[in-house]
């Protein structure tokens, strides 16, 4: 995912990107494990809450209060989505912080695009272009 700035705007462009790391493709087996763990709606309403927040991630508390879930239920939808390789957690004193592994979501992405139209008679035109987000940043998330 890509970050650009303009005055109020924040303008979020998933490009994609090559779904490879320097050791090897990215296996089919696991995409479906990433995907099978985004198949539970805990689980997609976290990533989707730690992706909003970007780098800095989340300790387990702040998730559970801002998305109204008990500790161990979170803790087992963590786990699964580290297992997944689509989240992170780093420790900071005796904080631990998870946050999204944007590496691994955007092989994903590029895994699941990376030959759109390629079948195709016609080019495909706008419908197989990486998506452009314009998210209006408030005041409160300006500062």
């Amino acid at each position: 995912m890509i970050c650009r700035w303009t005055s109020s705007h924040l303008h979020l462009s998933l490009i994609p990107l090559p779904y490879f790391d320097i050791f090897r493709n990215m296996k089919s087996t696991d995409v479906i494990e990433s995907l099978a763990a985004l198949a539970q709606e805990s689980r997609l309403a976290i990533f989707r809450m730690l992706v909003k927040r970007g780098p800095e991630g989340y300790t387990p508390t702040q998730l559970g209060e801002k998305l109204n879930v008990s500790s161990p239920t979170l803790s087992f939808h963590l786990k699964e989505l580290q297992r997944a390789g689509l989240v992170d957690v780093r420790r900071e004193g005796r904080f631990l912080y998870y946050r999204p592994n944007f590496t691994h979501m955007n092989q994903l992405i590029g895994f699941l695009t990376e030959n759109c139209c390629l079948l195709a008679d016609k080019a495909c035109g706008p419908e197989c272009a990486p998506a452009e987000v314009d998210v209006q940043l408030t005041k409160r998330q300006r500062a």
